[in-house]
């Protein structure tokens, strides 16, 4: 059965069929997806819980740079299961070459995202990637090409699009419920835990060996060879600018996706750049502590954010009311508090529902329905974040053509759009 399923979905993307129309009858009455997570870390084994909840799919697989990470999260999951039919990896290219795995997640550290991606698609798995999409503007858009070539389901991990209350609060901006939509604020404060545990570094540590579980190197990846450092794994890597790019592109990547969905931009960006970061210099960590925006969209728009606004979520405002909606607790607030009792029903504009983000991304294998967060809108909201990072680290304003996706008239920005790959990776 497994292999006629194969079969079938190869045969459909040789004949340039979209997969998720494959009806779930091709899968069998009892087949379910075989999964794989790669990267096992806190995100990754969260993931591989809500996945083990899920009917219609097994987690067959479990592989990360760090054998102590895998070793837990295989462990989990055959505990769930009842049985040791999960195995572990360190290498995530020996996943890929399972045939019988129809699927991966990706939950590593950001500057991995891209290459992971695009190898998966290359052998015909579908992804369910970690926001944001990439860890560069260039990554992110060679992700993109590969899944729409591949003709493989992406679903980023914006799991706050699935909420009902995110879905109705970017429906009701989206039928003038609030006018014309004028403005969309974007609150990212960094006032957590490991917000002041990064700001309390005020030199740089030293060096140790990495522990003989991690693969260290492996787990560099493409990014410049530097020591080892127990702050970036397990830690703070995201606040080091070759894996991540700090808070603008970690909830960034889920606030303005919100923005992008209420503004109805998904296929599209800002086209006006300007941004400022400052508080950069802690010790092993250069990503700035605190930023601001402004961006322009060509419908006038406008998208204004940082890390001074409180509490964390999104703005809307036009010019007859406002809505706001927090990230994480997904509770809304509104000028008129009538506009929350709405039935959506009425709607001109409908954006459709879920049981749950992990949950949209099998339907869009087995039954046709396009996922939440597809690859474009996760390209689309990973650029919209990337865009200020370019802004903040030239210090100037800058330009962007979301249709070429280069910025306009400037050539270095250009160039420094995508990283230089450290050998033997490439894409």
């Amino acid at each position: 059965m497994r292999v006629q399923r194969r079969g079938f979905l190869r045969t459909a993307l040789a004949a340039g069929v979209f997969p998720t129309l494959v009806p779930r009858a091709a899968f069998g009455a009892n087949a379910r997806l075989a999964m794989a997570m790669i990267g096992t870390g806190g995100r990754g084994r969260h993931l591989a819980r809500q996945f083990t909840k899920l009917e219609g799919v097994r987690v067959v697989a479990a592989c990360d740079a760090d054998s102590r990470a895998a070793a837990a999260c295989a462990g989990e999951v055959n505990t769930r299961y009842g049985d040791g039919a999960c195995q572990t990896y360190r290498d995530f290219r020996e996943v890929l070459a399972r045939r019988e795995i129809d699927a991966v997640t990706v939950a590593t550290p950001d500057h991995w995202h891209a290459l992971i991606g695009i190898a998966a698609a290359r052998a015909g798995k579908h992804i369910f990637c970690e926001k944001p999409l990439a860890n560069s503007i260039g990554e992110s858009r060679a992700l993109r090409d590969a899944v729409v070539k591949a003709g493989v389901v992406l679903q980023t991990g914006s799991c706050e699009r699935s909420r009902d209350s995110a879905r109705f609060c970017c429906e009701l901006v989206r039928n003038g419920l609030i006018g014309t939509l004028r403005t969309m604020r974007i609150h990212l404060p960094t006032d957590q835990g490991h917000h002041e545990r990064v700001r309390q570094q005020t030199a740089m540590p030293a060096p140790e060996a990495p522990p003989a579980e991690l693969d260290y190197d492996l787990w560099l990846g493409h990014t410049p060879k530097i020591p080892y450092y127990p702050g970036l794994h397990p830690g703070s890597w995201r606040f080091h600018l070759s894996f991540g790019c700090g808070e603008m592109s970690d909830r960034g990547a889920h606030v303005i996706d919100l923005a992008q969905l209420g503004n109805g931009s998904d296929h599209t960006g800002p086209v006006s750049i300007e941004a400022r970061g400052w508080d950069d210099a802690h010790g092993l960590y250069n990503a700035p502590m605190a930023f601001e925006f402004e961006n322009v969209y060509a419908n006038g728009v406008r998208m204004v954010g940082g890390t001074s606004l409180k509490p964390r979520g999104v703005r809307f405002e036009g010019d007859e009311g406002w809505l706001f909606l927090r990230i994480h607790e997904g509770t809304l607030e509104a000028s008129d508090p009538r506009l929350l009792e709405r039935d959506p029903a009425g709607f001109k504009t409908r954006l459709g529902r879920t049981a749950g983000h992990e949950q949209n991304f099998l339907d869009a294998i087995t039954r046709g329905e396009r996922p939440f967060a597809d690859v474009e809108i996760g390209h689309r909201s990973c650029t919209a974040c990337l865009v200020n990072m370019m802004a903040m680290r030239l210090k100037r304003r800058l330009t962007w053509d979301p249709v070429a996706e280069r910025f306009a008239g400037d050539e270095e920005a250009n160039r420094l759009m995508t990283p230089e790959l450290r050998a033997p990776w490439s894409w």
